[in-house]
């Protein structure tokens, strides 16, 4: 994978570079992992969640096409598809539209798809927005190697005396195939599975569209007002209905995990079937309701759309949560395998970035015055995109997992039971690092 990837980048005239491993801690996102400095005692480096930062650098010197096959740390809590130190094929490019960057990194898929696998995509890669992906797919990374679309029957089936329904902001079907003989054992199983703190649903309602129709709402709707529900959810005879309510959101997403969980259950999620699209136009921004301030979606660095500039450089809330980011995800069966975007490169809509972010001057000028200053020398419009080698590794594999393409991966806890790593280090070095631990491990009896 990695022999074919820098293949297709030297064909196309990408220069290979290293960046630092010890940079300035930039927190704004996941934890940095942190490194003290002996020599420069009370200071400490930090390992780079990614070379963000570095090959905008390399744009403004004058570098047209940089790649490198990355390592990259960040401190977060581990999960299937996620370890502390992964790998990255990194890549960005000067005097760039999106359009540009889409074309580019779609070649190298294909290439990798032709070369490893034998596989050959002779059609455009799929393309679809964000707020399309959560409407019909309830997820911003969809799978698409089986249907069962979600559709908003909201209107549908308010304003009939059921209240559940009628005071729910959203509310979202999915037609699962062949599944109208579940028994009420199953679709009580499928209500508690819904239930669950990972999906977070309050409840389940179906239809059963067999050959008598039978529904958990029938006192509330005439069999012409069901048959209606189905028509709007392209169901067929035979077919299951299942349906979940509340805030919209959160019931795409819930209604989203349903969807697939029906997939898998049937069958329908293969690992030798591979369907990649493009999601673009992101929310450029998220509101956090706890901390009352704006996040960046992606990072600090993605441009708004030029199109949303002048709701950017507004003061309305409303209007900032609806700039899109001229940001792009790669998709393959569910999963994000690469990310990027057309950067900022104007001084004056970096600052305003920062300022919506909560940063002051200073704290801006502290954290990021290299790059800051850069753009003083007139940046170029660059933009690029990171694939991650160890998930694109394991899903060529048919695997969810990353752990099993990683030499020597780290366990849940982040713990390296082999060398075991990390460790407690003599007094002798914590003092040459000016270092004191306060923490007291608890004794066992």
């Amino acid at each position: 994978m990695a022999i074919e990837t820098r293949k297709y980048l030297d064909s196309q005239n990408f220069m290979e570079i290293e960046t630092p491993f010890l940079i300035k801690s930039t927190p704004e996102g996941a934890r940095d992992f942190v490194v003290p400095s002996r020599m420069n005692p009370g200071e400490f480096y930090a390992l780079p969640q990614s070379p963000q930062t570095f090959k905008q650098l390399l744009m403004v010197s004058g570098f047209d096409r940089y790649c490198q096959i990355v390592r990259c740390f960040r401190d977060e809590d581990l999960r299937a598809d996620r370890q502390p130190e992964f790998t990255q094929i990194d890549c960005e490019m000067s005097f760039v539209e999106r359009e540009d960057v889409l074309q580019m990194f779609e070649g190298l898929l294909k290439h990798l798809f032709k070369a490893v696998k034998g596989i050959e995509f002779n059609e455009p890669f799929e393309r679809i927005t964000y707020d399309e992906a959560m409407n019909y797919f309830g997820s911003d990374k969809p799978d698409l190697r089986f249907g069962m679309q979600m559709h908003d029957i909201t209107s549908t089936v308010q304003g009939h005396g059921f209240s559940v329904f009628d005071s729910a902001e959203y509310v979202g079907a999915i037609a699962v195939p062949g599944c109208a003989g579940y028994s009420r054992k199953q679709t009580d199983e499928l209500t508690e599975w819904v239930k669950r703190p990972q999906v977070g649903a309050k409840g389940l309602v179906f239809i059963k569209l067999g050959d008598e129709v039978k529904s958990s709402i029938d006192k509330f709707y005439t069999p012409e007002q069901i048959q209606e529900i189905a028509n709007k959810c392209d169901a067929n005879k035979g077919d299951l209905i299942l349906i979940l309510c509340g805030p919209k959101h959160k019931t795409q997403v819930a209604l989203g995990t349903l969807r697939l969980e029906m997939g898998a259950r049937l069958g329908l999620r293969k690992g030798d079937v591979f369907k990649p699209l493009w999601v673009t136009d992101f929310p450029l921004l998220e509101w956090d309701d706890e901390t009352q301030r704006f996040y960046a979606m992606h990072h600090p660095f993605t441009s708004p759309k030029p199109e949303d500039l002048d709701k950017f450089f507004s003061n309305d809330k409303e209007a900032l949560a609806d700039v899109k980011a001229n940001a792009y995800d790669i998709v393959l069966n569910g999963n994000e395998i690469g990310g990027g975007s057309i950067r900022i490169h104007d001084r004056k809509v970096q600052e305003r970035m920062f300022e919506i972010l909560g940063f002051t001057h200073e704290q801006a000028e502290y954290r990021f015055g290299f790059l800051m200053n850069a753009f003083k020398f007139g940046a170029p419009p660059h933009g690029g995109l990171a694939f991650g080698f160890d998930r694109l590794c394991a899903l060529f594999g048919g695997q969810e997992t990353i752990r099993d393409y990683i030499a020597f991966p780290k366990n849940n806890m982040g713990r390296d039971v082999m060398a075991e790593a990390p460790s407690v280090i003599d007094d002798s070095q914590m003092d040459e690092l000016f270092l004191k631990s306060t923490y007291k491990k608890e004794e066992t009896k």
